[in-house]
């Protein structure tokens, strides 16, 4: 399967050598890089501004030796073009009735099937660009005579793939991107979802970061992708200096960027993902608006439809030239993650201070079981108390042993509770349990060996339930712990249950945020040493419910052995309800991230932690979460309230996720299995 087949699209900005003035010797090394990214599976090449003859050539722009020379070289690429799949956008001047413009001229298999001219003529500082050229605006005709065809000419064009959903380009040339409203944000309202510029742009200090700051926040207010190519090696030091900056970027993450003042010719790709552009503008309604506002001048840009001639499964490009996440949840880098759990930590905070305000309680109630959601719940109680100011001996936590619980997690629970200071209490309900078991007839009661659903959910219940009416009694909320991926995969316990309480500050984070949240916390040292270390013990422990006594091998009761891998779901969990992709799609995705434990940096997953799963093991679990997160939506329904925290991060049915609770995974089933 290649890159193309589900939905991206392999772009390119090369960066030749230029030589100043020698046309002929620049359309080699266009040819060169041309062929080199054709080869490499590109469907787009962009180049330099004025790539042909040099941007800094000056005053030799304007004779016909050079002019002449542009002409001769254009058509050598064209040329050379025949055959060869991707889009060419090449820099070169060239007369257009009484005007000099400076042009990007679009190719693909032996044609133009465009010319672009700038539009904003930069006239400062070191720029002299109205001395030389006319702006689009001034042109006089919207075709030009071009190696004998007439050929669309004008800041308006689109040039839209027809066997590529998704794919439409839009060109413009440096200072069009740098004025307040570039041509490409019309462009982009009418559809254009890659947005090209090439560009001379000189360094000078500082102009790196400026220039990153300008594409990531223009491809995310275009939701579209951004391909910024700028002159490098070759050009003329007179007066000023040429780093060769090329950038690709998507709805505001950098995908890829080129080295700076490298001395030889260079070129870098990036995979841009058409359906999340796709997606997302469907999604945000208030651009479809703004496209509204402006329909009547949007439809005044031209439309150049043409094929690449890409045939679904034709090529063996598999291997994706951008990053994907493992942990699509989990901020990556040190930096990022230090600034990103913090900010989650925040956000809890402030959304269960801002409950106890509202309901002018002070006390909660909470189940402490020594696993990783009430540990992060608790955690997340004692730093909010703190912030209002009220005595942690407030913060009323329960571990309630069951039929399972095993010695050394009910430590772990005691131990956590006492070093944080709460108000720490064990409550066995193996009593009450029994009772409702015998009143149900349950064949435990009678002796037997019979740990079925119900017999775990009588436990869960009969937590809640005194969660509940300890609330009651203490006049406190019930805080819930429960996580996201719990509530995705229907893995809790419904009403009188753990799906169930007042206030839930874990409720959109999901279970590999909640491990990383606690392993960073661990690390902020901010907590005594008896308190750091129990966490740690926690982190290390299989996740289990512990509702099910261990078998005749000692192993217990583990979560991830009956409904699969918390990675993966959360990766699936992810890209199916954040971007709607198709279910293949994700399982793709998965492959890429997880199919090779060296293609993606793991950031702070212990060695010991670290999984790699092959395609069937993805499909088979990617089945397991299609079948339930349709089936259990009833109880995301009637979830309670708790604050969102992350834009693909909420199952709320007010916050971020509304579905009827009858619907069928049968769609998703059919075309995850090509059906």
């Amino acid at each position: 399967m290649s890159v193309h087949d589900h939905g991206f699209a392999r772009v390119t900005g090369a960066i030749p050598v230029v030589r100043i003035a020698d046309p002929k010797a620049n359309a080699e090394a266009t040819v060169e890089s041309m062929r080199q990214g054709a080869a490499e599976g590109s469907l787009l090449v962009v180049f330099p501004e004025m790539g042909l003859c040099g941007y800094s050539i000056d005053d030799l722009v304007q004779q016909d030796a050079i002019l002449d020379g542009c002409r001769d070289a254009l058509a050598s690429i064209v040329d050379a073009s025949a055959g060869l799949t991707p889009l060419v956008v090449v820099g070169l001047p060239l007369v257009v009735g009484d005007g000099l413009y400076n042009c990007a001229a679009v190719i693909r298999d032996g044609a133009v099937l465009g010319v672009i001219p700038k539009s904003y003529l930069a006239n400062y500082r070191e720029f002299y660009d109205k001395r030389y050229y006319s702006a689009a605006r001034d042109a006089p005709q919207d075709t030009v005579r071009l190696l004998g065809s007439d050929v669309p000419f004008g800041a308006d064009l689109l040039f839209d793939a027809e066997d590529v959903p998704g794919f439409c380009l839009h060109v413009e040339i440096c200072e069009d991107g740098w004025v307040p409203i570039p041509p490409s944000i019309w462009a982009s309202l009418a559809g254009a979802t890659i947005l090209a510029n090439l560009s001379g742009s000189p360094v000078t200090v500082g102009k790196e970061s400026y220039r990153k700051l300008l594409s990531t926040g223009h491809s995310a207010r275009c939701i579209a992708a951004h391909l910024y190519v700028a002159a490098g090696f070759g050009e003329s030091t007179t007066d000023l200096a040429w780093d060769g900056d090329a950038l690709i970027t998507e709805n505001g993450t950098l995908l890829t960027r080129s080295k700076q003042f490298e001395m030889g010719a260079q070129s870098i790709s990036a995979d841009i993902d058409l359906d999340r552009l796709r997606q997302e503008r469907m999604r945000t309604t208030s651009v479809r608006d703004q496209a509204g506002d402006h329909a009547e001048d949007l439809k005044t840009l031209r439309r150049i439809g043409f094929s690449f001639g890409v045939q679904p499964g034709t090529d063996d490009l598999d291997v994706l030239r951008r990053g994907i996440a493992r942990f699509p949840f989990v901020p990556s880098g040190t930096g990022d993650l230090d600034e990103r759990c913090r900010e989650v930590g925040n956000i809890q905070v402030q959304g269960l201070a801002a409950r106890l305000r509202a309901t002018g309680l002070e006390k909660i109630v909470i189940g402490v079981s020594g696993g990783l959601d009430s540990t992060l719940a608790l955690l997340v109680a004692v730093a909010t108390f703190d912030r209002l100011g009220l005595p942690r001996t407030n913060i009323l936590a329960y571990t309630m042993p069951g039929f399972a619980t095993g010695g050394a997690t009910l430590r772990r629970a005691h131990t956590l509770m006492d070093s944080l200071g709460v108000s720490g209490t064990e409550l066995d309900i193996r009593p009450s349990c029994e009772q409702m078991l015998a009143d149900l007839d349950h064949p435990y009661s009678r002796g037997e060996k019979v740990f079925d659903v119900t017999f775990e959910n009588v436990q869960a219940g009969e937590r809640t339930s005194h969660l509940f009416r300890l609330a009651n009694h203490h006049g406190a909320i019930v805080l819930g712990t429960g996580d996201l991926s719990e509530l995705a995969l229907g893995w809790c316990t419904y009403g009188v249950g753990d799906q169930m309480s007042h206030y839930n500050v874990n409720g959109s984070v999901p279970k590999t945020l909640v491990r990383h949240l606690i392993r960073w916390m661990i690390s902020s040292g901010e907590y005594s040493d008896e308190t750091s270390e129990v966490l740690a013990e926690i982190l290390a422990e299989v996740i289990s419910p512990e509702l099910v006594p261990p078998g005749e091998d000692g192993a217990i009761q583990s979560t991830e052995d009956t409904v699969g891998p918390y990675e993966l779901h959360d990766f699936f969990l992810y890209y199916l309800t954040r971007f709607g992709y198709r279910p293949s799609k994700v399982a793709y995705l998965a492959r890429q991230a997880w199919g090779d434990l060296d293609r993606t940096p793991w950031d702070t997953e212990p060695l010991d932690d670290r999984n790699v799963y092959d395609a069937a093991t993805i499909d088979k679990w990617l089945t397991v979460f299609c079948q339930r997160f349709m089936a259990n939506q009833f109880k995301r329904t009637a979830m309670p309230n708790g604050p969102k925290i992350g834009s693909g991060g909420s199952l709320s049915p007010r916050g971020d996720w509304r579905s009827p609770s009858d619907a069928s995974a049968r769609a998703w089933l059919q075309e995850l299995r090509g059906e």
